[in-house]
């Protein structure tokens, strides 16, 4: 066999759900079902933001950025793993598998950022009311995208790049949905001790620095909400918080039991679940969660639906 990166091996086998094959069929309609309901979700959420004026406020924006790193993360893990669910056994390329991985990562990583400035936003609109327009002017809000997105480059350009220069000298057997770091850094020929230091050290700076960060803003955030003379604004408050909460508490909770010990002792069907929880779970939740429970982005949808009425009226 040829050799590549100092690689017997040129193809990996997804095994995915194949210790289960009589639930392969029903699997492959409920990811799919996720799949396009994610896409559709996001889709409109993004469509809404660009069309509608009164949006193009940092808190919308910054929605429109985690819909469109939604949409692109589902893209990379989803179709693949419904391929594979429809297979015993799938092979991917080694190019094809170390691609998948980067754009995990990559959107994965951003993820992690943009819901650390989102949180930050909101800390600021609820707390610093009088001065939250100096705060999160224009020229902030594209700083703290920008370094949401470049953050997520750097994050997978450098793992990625260091997990496919070990040897792969064969099992190619990868026991997971996609070619996710911990998975595939089980097949390496090498001492990866280094490496798991580096991924004990950047999850704890990517993954949990943004979470505590999050869980201090709300923190302040429930206080403000607690000086709420009316009782309904604060019983609709603590619901909008305790829901971006426990989407961001999934989010971040299986990305750090995943990736913050990659050789850790879960068994491989644990962490196929745990790998779900925020590459499926997550993405389908965020639309319900941050927008279509928002008064203004159900406006706008109304207004949206009401003009393409319209439109098919004449």
């Amino acid at each position: 066999m040829k050799r590549q990166n100092q690689s017997s091996v040129v193809e990996f086998i997804l095994l995915g759900f194949s210790n289960f094959p009589e639930l392969q069929e029903q699997l492959f309609g409920v990811f799919l079902a996720v799949y396009l309901v994610t896409l559709m979700g996001n889709a409109i959420i993004i469509i809404i933001i660009c069309f509608e004026q009164r949006l193009h406020v940092p808190m919308y924006l910054f929605l429109q950025n985690l819909s469109v790193v939604d949409v692109s993360f589902s893209a990379v893990i989803m179709p693949e793993m419904l391929v594979v669910l429809t297979r015993e056994k799938t092979s991917i390329s080694f190019m094809s598998c170390f691609a998948q991985m980067y754009f995990i990562l990559f959107f994965g990583g951003t993820e992690c950022f943009l819901l650390g400035t989102m949180a930050y936003d909101r800390f600021a609109a609820i707390c610093h009311p009088l001065s939250y327009p100096m705060i999160m002017n224009k020229r902030v809000f594209m700083k703290l995208v920008m370094f949401s997105w470049v953050s997520g480059i750097m994050v997978a350009t450098v793992q990625t790049t260091w997990v496919f220069s070990f040897p792969f000298c064969g099992p190619n057997e990868i026991n997971h949905i996609s070619c996710e770091t911990p998975a595939v850094l089980e097949l390496a020929c090498a001492d990866t001790f280094l490496f798991e230091i580096y991924a004990f050290t950047g999850t704890i700076l990517i993954v949990m620095v943004p979470f505590v960060l999050i869980l201090l803003s709300y923190i302040r955030i429930l206080f403000a909400i607690l000086r709420m003379p009316s009782a309904t604004g604060r019983q609709k408050a603590f619901s909008t918080c305790a829901s971006h909460l426990t989407s961001v508490t999934l989010f971040y909770g299986t990305a750090n039991m995943t990736y913050l010990q990659p050789k850790s002792g879960y068994s491989p069907e644990t962490k196929k679940l745990m790998s779900l929880s925020y590459s499926l779970l997550t993405p389908l939740l965020n639309p319900l969660i941050y927008s279509f429970r928002n008064s203004e982005m159900k406006r706008a949808l109304m207004k949206l639906w009401r003009r393409r009425v319209d439109i098919h009226a004449f």
